[in-house]
């Protein structure tokens, strides 16, 4: 079978990596197609993919208006490459060609506030996949699994945290993440995190943080010289590594949010907008919280890290989460095979 998988995020990549490994070796024959976001760009060629890369707008006019000229990018590798079936996570761009083409699509999504990218792909798509925890219902076309994205790459099966990355960049188990977003993706209208209005008050919120361990930051945007003092650079391979090692995580990125929770990291989500997998982690597992208020996601934070015990309780409710969940990889393999043999 010829599948076509467009990556639109970071993020995918992680997601799809072992799938792809389990649908090439099982014969099928794979092309990758994403835009050239330069993180997205750089973890591909990290995994050594073999990736066309397409349109990149940043500007969210950039990307309503790049709609076409991604459609009529991706429909001509597509007429080239003659693939059977086209996955992505939720990419309007694949759902549209692939209907022009008359072939199936399969989304793969996780982002509820994704509205714009949802309405452009659910009328061209053939099905979507949305854990049980995706508060919206998206209609007949939707089916959901019992389990999170985040595991087809974390889950102890196909992830080995490396204790040897402490050693690399200095580290030890007492360190705490501060993430800041950039918050341009088209799902990001309208979202706000920490709202640091000046670097006095990021310089503040990290000398609380610092009464309970060493801060480092991770960050898309350095508009001041704090961030580049506090920001630890690595390798983006070893991201979740240092994540494994890490004694919280705070931020407002979900992706990194979830990260650590899947990880059995404590996690606060700081943002004004929600997602279903987070609410789910936090109210079934207890393993993160979505906090909207940036000074009441710092006493959370502080009130964590006093507990003598913090790492062994989100071990065993980890461990309880990874007892109830399914295989994510062997479940995404099963549903593309399936409805590959059907055409």
């Amino acid at each position: 079978m010829k599948i076509i998988l467009d990556i639109g995020h970071p993020k995918d990549v992680n997601v799809f990596q072992n799938v792809i490994s389990e649908l090439q070796n099982r014969g099928h024959d794979i092309k990758i197609v994403a835009r050239a976001k330069e993180n997205t760009r750089r973890i591909i060629n990290e995994c050594g993919l073999s990736c066309e890369f397409g349109p990149y707008y940043k500007s969210m006019v950039g990307k309503a208006f790049g709609v076409i000229r991604n459609d009529i990018w991706l429909y001509n590798i597509a007429k080239k490459f003659q693939p059977d079936i086209f996955i992505s996570p939720g990419s309007p761009y694949s759902a549209q060609v692939s209907k022009l083409l008359g072939k199936p699509h399969l989304a793969f999504i996780d982002t509820e506030i994704a509205g714009p990218a949802i309405k452009l792909m659910l009328p061209f798509t053939d099905r979507v996949y949305t854990s049980t925890s995706f508060y919206l219902d998206l209609g007949p076309k939707q089916e959901r699994f019992n389990g999170y994205y985040e595991l087809a790459y974390l889950h102890p099966k196909y992830f080995t945290p490396k204790k040897e990355v402490l050693t690399k960049y200095g580290l030890d188990n007492d360190y705490i993440i501060l993430r800041l977003s950039a918050l341009s993706s088209h799902h990001d209208i309208g979202a706000s995190g920490f709202s640091f209005k000046t670097e006095e008050e990021l310089k503040e919120y990290i000398k609380v943080l610092e009464e309970h361990g060493r801060v480092i930051i991770s960050s898309e945007v350095a508009p001041w010289k704090t961030i580049e003092v506090y920001q630890l650079k690595f390798e983006p391979r070893e991201l979740h590594d240092i994540l494994f090692h890490s004694k919280l995580c705070i931020g407002e990125g979900a992706t990194m949010a979830s990260e650590s929770a899947i990880l059995g990291i404590p996690s606060i989500y700081v943002s004004n907008t929600r997602r279903g997998y987070l609410d789910e982690l936090e109210e079934k597992y207890g393993l993160a919280y979505t906090i909207s208020d940036s000074k009441v996601a710092l006493d959370k934070a502080t009130s964590l890290l006093k507990k003598n015990e913090l790492k062994e309780e989100w071990f065993l409710m980890r461990e309880k989460m990874l007892k109830e969940k399914i295989d994510v990889v062997e479940f995404m393999v099963n549903v593309i095979e399936k409805k590959g043999k059907s055409i």
